[in-house]
């Protein structure tokens, strides 16, 4: 501990370990403090000395493990250190002592309590706590808030009187560790009774429910507890800028039913909160908040903040009405605005409940959505603004004023009172003045001052706490302060002057503080010191004495019997008599002005109260006498024309401040001077002849008041210091004048006198006088002279101004000259060289062309260009003007080309006036125009940049070529259209500031010098301008932390808009100070290729190279990168790498197997052998160069894909279409598309019964009943199964919460089964009704999900397949491919082909417009008219296209040429038994050939292929089936041999790593889109998974893989996988077998993806699980983070559910036949109709229901059957 000085306070400062100290808490009833830190914990006096230190770490733990820390399970575990996150007091209860509750960021954040007298006593401390029980934030720089709140017990214990103690906690989002903890929870301290545990998150207890805990960063700066209610303050991310928060909950709420929020917004950009405090403001509670400037839309503070405070109030009723709004108004307010909306990714929303909602629910209930966010703000107007960061505030009062004390991250305190009266919404501007702790400097630079900024229990000492010091501060030092200007100065608004006790102080200090003008406040701008304002008089003669009257305006009120007195000086003091705020006193008497030599002496007169001084004046007095004794050469002059009131006596010689004399002569002082006085002046001229010898006159007035005869008069004169006594003779003159003549005086010394003034009538010529004479010429006023040096009073001119001239002599003169002429003016030179003229010579021009028009700037280079005027200076090419455009030098003129008529060579003149000069042997040339033929691209964005390659002729001749861009910002109101032309160079730079956000192009052209071209003039197509590109940092998912690389790969960047207006060859990427090469550019990614070695960063603040990426002007830098040390791979790709290892292990593996095969063999065998083991080894040189040829085809197929995907919208499919396909698969008429088939004799009848019927379904007893009873008929099979579960959905759809409760029950039935056998085969197969009715009910509650999430990456994925299997061959016959996933469907051969492009001629309306679709030359003709057909219909769903059967395709060449194509004709080549299919290749058609689609006729049919099988002929076309009939017995060895041959080519293997690689995002997004919860799940998924949870629970089944298996079979494998293999569930297209081979890979993936066994793959794997070995563990973490991120949020979506299920009733039910459904049930019923009944006989609440009986009644109406009634 240690006492130090600063700004005049005397300070206490405790040095402290545990740096960063985080919290202060102050406990006054005790006079302890307590103090957390960085792995220490103090508690101390008020006097700051130390009593109990704990030490709190550090501990070996990690933020990733749970504790206790066992080394074995979490290898990441290191000494840590514990920062302190919560520093709370419990208050005791009774005889229970309260408590120190104390949280650090070890152990996952939990805490303990300990004992308030000692914190070394622990109360209450976990060695083992369970998840429920961690609280603080787990990392350092992550903050923590708690409150202690105290409610009535009603559940636990006792009566409704037990006290219940919770704690409400705010935790800010970290990234480590358990994820779901939710931002603000309720916490048990007491009573703990077991099981309870302190500190635990009780089910009961209320927690604010979050979609998704990363996107809701809220940081949390302070809990408050105010009235009924809680409130936390915060700032969180909005719509990707930062925003603060105020929410609060009501105390007795345990649920959070009441949680509301608003935002705060404090003007000036200040959005960050960094403190707060609740204080008193006017008598009324006020948030006072300190707030910083975010750095861009980031979390991070800038040096820029403020104070604003807001008023509890206004804030619980800007809180009350987002409630209001949001319970009864649907969340809109009066303007039909959103003024209130449900946050946090929550499917609560806001209702339209009664009016009185609120008021009958003040803090919510139930039925109330929440949680509510206000849409409209808190606004307030800063209260001080801050160039350094303001980290704390805390609040006093004093003499009624409000005082905030504001803490800066430089460790500084100030203090400020905001105005007593403003508003929060207040648009005036409002300042505080800054108190006079200002610049008390608390700690070392850099060390701010924490949050918890505290003031003792007296208010007169805050308690500073900084990084690694506690410091005690006096509030004020007005005691400091010994008079009452220096007391004023400070601007302590605790400080003022008490007046008449003369003393600085507090104002309950001052004795009469009450009474007016008695204590002078400080901080008040208008305060002023009593003070003297006039003196009357304020001077006087010493010779008398007098009264003098002193005016004090602010004079305090005296009592009756209180009086003041007046000091002079040192003297005794005298009485002084107060007339309200004039004071009289007697002045000095006579005897006390002792003599003093100074003509005046000022004194101090002080007005007293006893022996305080009240205020002072100062007085002069004055010594007439003094003022003549003084100046002795003139004492007359000095006395008249003194400051003071003297007066001259002319015949006494005396100066005196009397108005008379005593001889009768007086001259007065010209200050008091009167006409009626009678006055005389004497007034002396002095005239001097130079006329040799020198002749002195004076003359004199007034001289008659020396009526006594004086001696002679004398001259005196005084020459270079010796002096000359004349005599003078004296004449009066008429005019009663007196005239002196003084004797003429012989001088013998020669003197010279120079008149610098005399013949120097300009500057030039005063320069060119000898400097000996010392003249300068000096630009004083009145006006410029000629003086001597030492008399200029200003800065003498260094030049002079321009030669003037003003007249010329003679004006005429003859032609043959000779005359000499005159020139007069001013400034004309110094000397003759000063006016000599020059020639000017031109010597050469730059440049020599430029087209016609004009416009090009010359540059003419000579000497002596600036002879003569500048005004007589032109330049012309031949006869047409070259206007001079720059200032001319001596060197150079620059002139502008005007237009001509014709082209040619001209010269190049310059007159000077009428005298020309041309250049010699140089000429302009004037060119034709250029002209522009084509301008590309044509189309840029914002940022521009882009390079546009112009095309055309005579470009050369254009000097400098401009794009010019015309520009108009679109204004939400504007009266006056405002236009805005920018200029870019040919590079086109920055085209639009930052500021216009919404533009519109007017115009865009070329300005070639002075030719315009609009670029609407070169093509007839407008240049158009987009929003800049998007592009996304490279670790979105954490900004602060390096994207790791594996060497080896590419680097992926998502973005938006990438090739809008952009091009691949145009970007740029740059990692640290190496490029990194980009290989593709689409729509939304970016692929480059880094250095295989990480590069060096050119960023000196920063070790790693962060990428940027360069497109036009646009620069964006997306993060740093960090390459990953630990791989070591090499800088083969890892698919060619997958490719060489699964084609080595091929190759080895038939080594293997034809040693074995072999080894029983003959010699003859053993030669075969080594030649086979020669052709592997050249097989295995061909490997590597096969795998770099795929690798680069599948880099070139990822630049082309991205383009041609695409296209037109998703086309999905209608519901009823999609329940049909998805309920019915397989059936060609299903039960939704057909009518019910009656005679119309029957229909009613039927009708009347099948809805009857229909009445039974909607009793669960008989529906149940009737779907075991089937179940246990051995006749009923697996697909009448799914066909009665379908029929059943069909005729229930219009009641869905029915269909859901039932199949609830029926799948509790069917859990309660297998837990007794195996619960993981549960829902493994659709082995029963409710597993088919658990798949159409996904079905139904997905359909929406499908259409607007999951359908569009869906139909990409589809389109990429289908783009890329037909990119190569594929085999019409068999289906195989040579671009799969599917290694039973490659095409291994090696074959031949080359892409066509065909020219079909397609009719649109009335003409025909030609249409190129690629094609391959191996392709069928059927596949021919497939993808014409594809191209064509590109826009249009499959099923709205034509058939290819129904079309021909027709070759044409020429006029007459035409041939019908088709696969099978008489031109078909036969081999022995195989029939080839005709393709292209075959008809020899070139590429570019126009074709035509035309309608089939009957007599172009061929007959049907298939027929050709009959015939014993086998069909091919790319490759024979292997499926040989039988071989002759000699042919067997050379089949032999084409088998190994066959096996050989596993190389082609790495065909599928390419095309896994081009499909590998479009995978990626299908993935994303299902399993992603950026977005809240389905909540059909959340209500079902939450139900199968429930199960478990209830069942006892605690092993999460069974609920997983549960879960996966239930929606991933019922539902995803399905629609992944079938997308013509969802999409109306055609799934050929070579995309459905492919499917059935991707579909395979993501079954693998959703198990919880290991995935281990090895040599024997299957190859589609090689393929997806790398991805596969990154698809369960998907997966996994997907079931437990629903787990994890709230359930209780019940009540969604049910409104979803009644919405979806009321939308579908339509499209249901449901009386076809219940025609198809009856069928059953009727099939099984014993049984049935009979079972429903059996049950007793069957026969109450009388539900056979009602059957009975359905089966009579039906069919007529003869029952039992």
């Amino acid at each position: 501990k240690r006492r130090r000085e600063s700004a005049g306070l005397s300070l206490t400062c405790s040095g402290l370990k545990g740096a960063p100290l985080s919290h202060l808490l102050l406990d006054p009833g005790a006079g302890h403090i307590y103090v957390g830190g960085v792995n220490n914990l103090y508690q101390l006096t008020t006097d700051l000395e130390v009593l109990s230190h704990v030490k709190t770490g550090p501990y070996r733990d990690s933020p990733e493990c749970l504790p206790p820390i066992v080394l074995q399970e979490c290898p990441s575990a290191k000494d840590t250190d514990n920062y302190n996150k919560l520093l709370l007091m419990e208050t005791g209860q009774g005889a229970e002592p309260g408590s120190l509750i104390v949280c650090g960021s070890l152990f996952q954040g939990i805490c303990e309590k300990r004992s308030l007298s000692n914190i070394s006593q622990l109360i209450y401390q976990t060695s083992n706590p369970v998840d429920t029980q961690y609280v603080a934030a787990n990392a350092p720089g992550v903050s923590t808030v708690a409150v202690v709140i105290t409610t009535k017990n009603k559940q636990e214990g006792g009566g409704d009187g037990d006290v219940l103690r919770l704690m409400l906690v705010g935790r800010s989002y970290t990234s480590k560790g358990p994820g779901d903890i939710p931002p603000i929870t309720t916490r048990w301290l007491f009573p703990v009774v077991p099981p309870r545990r302190a500190f635990s998150q009780e089910e009961e207890l209320g927690k604010l429910v979050v979609g998704s805990y990363s996107d809701y960063n809220n940081h949390f700066v302070k809990a408050v507890v105010h009235g009924n209610h809680v409130y936390f303050l915060f700032s969180r991310r909005h719509k990707k800028e930062y925003r603060t928060y105020a929410s609060r909950l009501c105390i007795s709420d345990r649920s959070f039913y009441s949680y509301v929020e608003v935002p705060l917004l404090c003007q000036g950009g200040y959005n960050l909160a960094q403190g707060a405090w609740l204080g008193n403001h006017s008598g009324e509670p006020h948030l006072f908040v300190v707030m910083a400037a975010g750095q861009a839309s980031t979390p991070v503070a800038t040096n820029r903040s403020a104070l604003c405070v807001y008023g509890m109030a206004e804030l619980d009723t800007m809180l009350r009405r987002a409630q209001e709004v949001c319970y009864t108004e649907g969340g809109q307010g009066s303007g039909g605005k959103e003024e209130a909306y449900i946050e946090y990714g929550v499917s609560s929303k806001c209702l339209k409940l009664p009016k009185d909602s609120l008021s009958e629910y003040p803090c919510g209930g139930e039925h109330t959505p929440n949680p509510i966010a206000s849409a409209v703000p808190l606004k307030a107007t800063p209260i001080v603004n801050s160039t350094i960061q303001l980290t704390a505030v805390t609040t006093a009062t004093e003499a009624g004023h409000t005082i905030a004390f504001l803490g800066d991250r430089k460790g500084q305190l100030q203090k400020v009172t905001p105005p007593t009266c403003f508003t929060a919404v207040s648009h005036m501007k409002l300042t505080a003045s800054v108190g006079s702790l200002t610049s008390v400097t608390l700690s070392h630079i850099g060390s701010a001052v924490s949050a918890d900024l505290l003031l003792d229990e007296n208010q007169e000492h805050v308690y500073v706490l900084t990084n690694s010091m506690l410091s005690k501060v006096p509030v004020s030092s007005c005691e400091k302060q010994t008079d009452c200007r220096s007391c004023l100065a400070v601007r302590d608004p605790y400080c003022g002057w008490c007046v008449l006790e003369g003393r600085c102080s507090r104002k309950h200090q001052c004795q009469r503080h009450l009474q007016p003008n008695h204590w002078l406040w400080s901080f008040e701008p208008t305060s002023q010191c009593v003070t003297v304002q006039s003196l009357q008089p304020a001077n006087h003669s010493k010779e008398e004495q007098t009264q003098v009257t002193l005016s004090v305006p602010q004079l305090p009120a005296l009592a009756e019997e209180e009086s003041l007195s007046c000091i002079f000086g040192l003297l005794p003091p005298q009485p002084a008599i107060v007339m309200g705020n004039s004071i009289t006193c007697q002045s000095l008497p006579r005897s006390t002005s002792h003599h003093c030599p100074q003509e005046a002496v000022s004194r101090n007169l002080s007005l007293m109260f006893g022996h305080v001084t009240v205020t002072t004046g100062n007085m002069t007095f004055y010594d007439c006498m003094a003022v003549s004794r003084l100046n002795q050469s003139s004492q007359c002059l000095a006395c008249v024309s003194s400051v003071w009131r003297c007066n001259w006596c002319p015949l006494d010689q005396l100066c005196t401040h009397n108005h008379s004399c005593p001889n009768q002569h007086i001259i007065l002082n010209h200050r008091v001077r009167r006409p009626t006085a009678p006055s005389v002046s004497i007034f002396l001229s002095v005239s001097l002849s130079l006329t040799p010898p020198p002749l002195l006159v004076l003359r004199g007035r007034n001289l008659d008041v020396y009526t006594v005869s004086l001696p002679p008069y004398v001259c005196v004169v005084e020459i270079e210091g010796s002096r000359i006594n004349l005599t003078a003779s004296v004449e009066k003159m008429h005019d009663n004048t007196h005239t002196f003549t003084c004797r003429q005086h012989q001088v013998r010394d020669a003197l010279q006198l120079y008149d610098c003034s005399a013949g120097q009538s300009d500057c030039s010529q005063c320069r060119a006088v000898p400097k000996e004479y010392g003249c300068v010429w000096c630009p004083g006023s009145p006006a410029p002279s000629c003086v001597y040096n030492r008399t200029c009073s200003s800065e003498p001119a260094d030049t002079c101004p321009p030669p003037q001239i003003t007249k010329v002599e003679p004006a005429s003169g003859p032609l043959e000259g000779g005359i000499l002429v005159t020139i007069t003016g001013s400034n004309l030179g110094m000397k003759y060289e000063d006016v000599v003229g020059g020639d000017p010579r031109l010597q050469d021009l730059v440049p020599n062309k430029g087209p016609v028009s004009g416009g090009t700037r010359l540059t003419i280079k000579g000497r002596q260009l600036l002879t003569g005027q500048t005004s007589d200076l032109s330049a012309f090419l031949g006869t047409q003007p070259c206007y001079i455009v720059e200032e001319v030098n001596d060197t150079q003129l620059v002139c502008q080309t005007g237009s001509s008529n014709r082209t040619g060579l001209v010269p190049v003149r310059v007159l000077f006036g009428k005298a020309e000069r041309t250049i010699p042997n140089i000429t302009f040339h004037y060119l034709e125009d250029p002209v522009i033929t084509n301008a590309i691209p044509a189309e840029s964005f914002y940022a521009g940049g882009r390079v546009i390659r112009v095309e055309g002729r005579n470009l050369d001749v254009v000097q400098q070529p401009i794009i010019s861009v015309w520009v108009e910002p679109l204004e939400i109101q504007r009266v006056k259209r405002k236009k805005r032309l920018a200029l870019l160079t040919s590079k086109q730079q920055l085209v639009f500031n930052s500021t216009m956000t919404t533009v519109k192009v007017k115009g865009v052209w070329f300005q070639l010098d002075n030719v315009r071209v609009h670029y609407e003039s070169i093509k007839g197509k407008s240049f158009t301008y987009y929003p800049n590109p998007v592009l996304f940092p490279i670790n979105r998912e954490n900004l602060d932390v390096p994207f790791r690389f594996k060497p080896g790969g590419v680097i992926a960047v998502e973005g938006q808009d990438l090739t809008r207006a952009m091009s691949k060859e145009e970007v740029k990427a740059w990692l640290g100070d190496q490029e990194c090469d980009v290989k593709t550019l689409d729509s939304t990614h970016l692929y480059c290729d880094p250095p295989e070695v990480q590069p060096l960063s050119v960023d000196d603040s920063n070790e790693l190279p962060s990428l940027k990426v360069f497109m036009g002007n646009l620069q964006v830098d997306l993060g740093l990168v960090q390459y990953d040390s630990n791989s070591l791979l090499p800088a083969v790709p890892l698919a060619a790498q997958i490719g060489l290892g699964a084609g080595a292990a091929v190759i080895i593996l038939s080594v293997l197997v034809i040693i074995l095969m072999y080894r029983r063999k003959s010699k003859q065998a053993l030669r075969d052998y080594k030649k086979v083991l020669l052709q592997l080894e050249t097989l295995e040189i061909n490997v590597g160069d096969q795998c770099r040829k795929e690798f680069t085809d599948l880099m070139t197929e990822m630049m082309d894909l991205s383009s041609d995907v695409g296209g037109p919208g998703v086309p999905l499919l209608d519901y009823r279409i999609y329940a049909e396909r998805v309920f019915f698969p397989g059936q060609q008429t299903a039960p939704l598309s057909r009518q019910l088939d009656l005679p119309e004799s029957r229909r009613q009848t039927v009708e009347q019964g099948l809805q009857q019927l229909n009445n039974l379904l909607n009793n669960r007893l008989f529906l149940t009943r009737f779907i075991h009873t089937l179940e246990a008929q051995q006749g009923f099979s697996q697909r009448d199964r799914g066909y009665v579960a379908s029929l059943l959905t069909m005729a229930l759809h219009d009641k869905l919460e029915y269909f859901t409760e039932v199949m609830k029950s029926l799948l509790q039935d069917l859990v309660q089964q297998y837990v007794a056998k195996n619960p993981k085969l549960m829902l493994r197969r659709t082995e029963t009704v409710v597993e088919k009715m658990l798949t159409n009910w996904m079905s139904i509650c997905l359909y929406s999900f499908l259409k607007e999430v999951a359908g569009e990456p869906l139909y990409m994925l589809y389109r990429a397949i289908k783009y890329q299997v037909d990119k190569g061959p594929v085999d019409a016959v068999t289906g195989k491919a040579k671009r799969t996933l599917n290694d039973s469907h490659l095409l291994r051969e090696d074959i031949e082909y080359c892409s066509v492009t065909l020219t079909v001629l397609v009719k649109n309306g009335v003409e025909v417009q030609p249409c190129p679709v690629k094609v391959l030359d191996t392709d069928t003709i059927t596949q021919v008219k497939d993808k014409i057909l594809d191209q064509v219909y590109r826009g249009a769903p499959f099923s709205q296209r034509p058939s290819a059967d129904s079309l021909d395709l027709e070759w044409r060449s020429g006029q007459a040429g035409h041939l019908t194509l088709s696969d099978d004709d008489v031109t078909a080549v036969v081999q022995g038994r195989w029939k080839r299919l005709n393709t292209l290749q075959h008809y020899k058609v070139p590429d570019g050939a126009t074709v035509a689609l035309i309608p089939r006729s009957q007599s172009s049919e061929t007959p049907m292929l298939e027929g050709e099988e009959e015939e014993g002929l086998r069909l091919w076309h790319l490759v024979k089936s292997s499926e040989d009939p039988e071989i002759p017995k000699h042919r067997k060895s050379s089949m032999r041999e084409r088998e190994r041959a066959k096996a050989i080519p596993e190389i082609y293997l790495t065909r599928l790593l390419s095309m896994k690689g081009t499909l590998q995002k479009f995978v990626d997004d299908v993935f994303v889109a299902i399993l992603s919860t950026k977005r809240p799940p389905p909540i059909a998924v959340r209500f079902f998974f939450d139900f199968l949870d429930d199960m478990a629970e209830k069942h006892g089944i605690d092993d999460p893989e069974t609920v997983h298996i549960w879960k996966t079979n239930s929606l991933p494998l019922r539902f995803w996988v399905n629609i992944l293999k079938n997308p013509q569930f969802v999409l109306d297209v055609q799934v050929t077998d070579s995309i459905d081979a492919v499917l059935s890979v991707i579909a395979q993936t993501f079954i693998d993806s959703c198990t919880t066994s290991e995935h281990k793959v090895g040599r024997d794997s299957p190859v589609n699980k090689l393929l997806y070995a790398r991805e596969i563990p990154r698809y369960k973490q998907l997966v996994e983070r997907y079931y437990s991120d629903i787990h994890s949020a709230a359930s209780g979506c019940y009540q969604e559910m049910n409104s979803t299920l009644t919405e979806l009733s009321g939308s579908f039910a339509s499209e249901m036949n449901n009386l076809v459904a219940l025609h198809e049930l009856y069928k059953y019923i009727n099939k099984y109709y014993d049984q049935i009944i009979m079972s429903l006989e059996e049950d007793s609440s069957g026969q109450k229901m009388q539900l056979a009986y009602r059957l009975q009644q359905v089966a009579a109406l039906v069919e007529n059957k003869v029952t039992d009634l």
